[in-house]
């Protein structure tokens, strides 16, 4: 029949056909093994996991910090909107209250996630079949979600009592919530922002990185910074619509303090439901959505160019020369 061949390293399939080269090249869609998310691995190269971790942390802290900062008054406004109950006035002053001290845990936090998930993710898309890369992509933002909570719930925390008026600064915050409610304080609500944030991160960088692949699939070439925006913004968006519930649960439990109003997330869902009818889960949703939204087309626009940016700073490995 003589189907097509894709030649690699100036290879040929001409020969017969037990040739594992000749199976493993025939079939293949051409680019399909290097178009995943914005790293093209080479397999003839080794995996150089200090170096893409050390890029994952700084291109994860530089989106994180700058998205955080453009978008923290719509952030705040969407926290009043969910911690306000019954028919609650928001209160609009203050936008930026907590910032710093919330740019200190979003920095490592977001540097954190990024420098867990991009290693696991290429290590993950070498060991899965290629028509498992979704789930490579899912696990390893799973993975990276875990990892980052350890910062993130204690910033998120202290930025959401602060948001909430609680307390006017972030020390007083810390030490306040360190005095009154113990060390456990600063992960009140640590199970349902897991709840919340692992399929939240799960979902978006998996919608994330499949959408591009199918737009460099598409186009035949490598993504422009304004298209990495607007997949971003459309995954980041999309995913937080889906998850709002869950956010307005972990909202409730994190602004609660030493009041306990609720003793865990059932007791939560039921008690908002009964209290103030099912709609109430969905508190703060045009905020979410808005503020995801673009948030997701700032993160991936700058993490994409600044991973481009390390990526070609890489010093050339003398390898290279004698394998060509």
């Amino acid at each position: 029949m003589g189907p097509l061949t894709l030649a690699v390293d100036s290879k040929s399939c001409s020969g017969t056909s037990s040739d594992e080269y000749c199976k493993k090249t025939q079939y293949a869609p051409i680019g399909t093994r290097k178009s995943f998310a914005s790293v093209s691995l080479h397999e003839d190269k080794p995996f150089d996991f200090l170096r893409t971790l050390f890029e994952g942390v700084i291109a994860g802290g530089t989106a994180g910090v700058v998205v955080e900062t453009a978008l923290y008054p719509i952030d705040t406004i969407k926290t009043r909107l969910q911690a306000a109950r019954g028919g609650g006035k928001i209160v609009l002053k203050g936008l930026y209250s907590g910032l710093a001290g919330n740019l200190a845990g979003v920095l490592p936090a977001s540097a954190i996630f990024v420098g867990v998930y991009e290693p696991t993710k290429q290590k993950l898309l070498k060991m899965f079949p290629e028509n498992l890369s979704a789930l490579a992509h899912f696990t390893a933002g799973a993975f990276g979600g875990v990892a980052a909570s350890l910062v993130r719930v204690p910033t998120e925390v202290v930025k959401q009592r602060m948001q909430t008026g609680q307390f006017t600064s972030a020390s007083d915050a810390v030490r306040l919530i360190a005095s009154k409610e113990g060390f456990k304080g600063f992960y009140a609500g640590y199970g349902s922002f897991l709840l919340r944030d692992l399929p939240f991160d799960a979902i978006q960088f998996c919608l994330y990185e499949q959408l591009r692949l199918g737009y460099k699939a598409a186009a035949k070439r490598e993504l422009n910074d304004p298209e990495n925006a607007i997949i971003g913004a459309f995954a980041g968006a999309l995913t937080g619509a889906a998850t709002t519930p869950l956010d307005v649960i972990k909202t409730r439990l994190m602004v609660q303090g030493s009041a306990n109003q609720y003793k865990g997330i059932i007791d939560c869902v039921q008690t908002i439901v009964r209290e103030e009818g099912p709609p109430a889960l969905l508190k703060g949703i045009g905020p979410r959505v808005l503020w995801i939204g673009i948030g997701g087309s700032i993160f991936f626009g700058v993490l994409e160019r600044t991973k481009r940016f390390l990526s070609q700073r890489r010093p050339t490995l003398p390898e290279d020369s004698k394998q060509d």
